[in-house]
């Protein structure tokens, strides 16, 4: 397996974002990225931009929400779009592989309020994709995951956990389900090298006033690896930075670097 960074990040909205994205490629350099929420059809997604600047792209979009994206320096091979249920036909997965490295980038439905169908097509989702991981990868080959999960996994992974707790993206019945997917065989790669520590957020909403300054934020965009990936990693950290940056996203890049 080849030594790099990869990194993850919700663009919500490619287009956009994409000035941003392309500086911070260049001065960053990963390996490749891991995007969601890309909002554009196919025949609009960006690719010459990238390949500008030494990156290859696949992707699968739909138009104004969703869609997910793969950016490497490296041909991408076996890519496919057949993912967690074949009635979920929303553009919210992809997989390929870079090398060895098997790759799977998802953007988990956000799931709208408990109680609701969103709610529960949200957690068939979820169960949808343990149940893609048990029957298509194995714990112990080279498998990276990376997206938006929409969901904070701890009360250290959310701004104030006992005024959230039971909200979509902080409610036990999703929780239960994001550690059974780490319990088939995925090690969340932050949290390994961060154990304990609090303040580690890749996502502040729009919609609280200055919430990014006052530190009112989620960790609900992970980076899962299976143990011989993550035994190659050598840090993990987010670059928050970004969220200041001209015309940003509600996210930040959360990158993993390995040997």
């Amino acid at each position: 397996m080849e030594s790099g960074k990869w990194a993850t990040y919700n663009a919500n909205s490619i287009r956009a974002r994409l000035p941003l994205m392309v500086e911070w490629l260049k001065r960053e350099r990963p390996r490749g990225v891991f995007v969601q929420e890309t909002k554009v059809q196919d025949k609009d997604f960006p690719s010459a931009a990238f390949e500008e600047i030494g990156y290859r792209s696949v992707f699968r979009g739909q138009k104004a929400y969703n869609g997910v994206a793969i950016l490497s320096e490296e041909p991408l091979t076996d890519v496919s779009f057949d993912g967690p249920g074949k009635d979920m036909t929303d553009a919210r997965f992809i997989s390929a592989r870079a090398g060895d490295l098997r790759l799977i980038n998802v953007y988990v439905p956000q799931g709208f309020s408990p109680g609701t169908e969103k709610f529960q097509y949200k957690l068939g989702w979820m169960r949808a994709l343990l149940s893609f991981l048990k029957n298509h990868c194995m714990p112990d080959e080279f498998l990276l995951v990376g997206g938006d999960f929409n969901v904070a996994l701890e009360p250290m992974d959310v701004y104030d956990p006992e005024g959230l707790r039971g909200q979509v993206g902080f409610h036990p019945e999703e929780q239960a389900i994001m550690k059974q997917i780490l319990e088939w065989g995925l090690v969340d790669i932050l949290r390994m090298h961060h154990p304990g520590e609090r303040d580690l957020y890749t996502f502040w909403d729009y919609r609280i006033p200055n919430g990014f300054k006052r530190r009112m934020g989620w960790r609900i965009d992970y980076l899962l690896a299976t143990r011989p990936v993550f035994e190659k990693t050598t840090g993990c950290w987010i670059d928050d930075k970004s969220r200041t940056l001209a015309q940003p996203s509600d996210h930040a890049f959360l990158i993993a670097a390995m040997l």
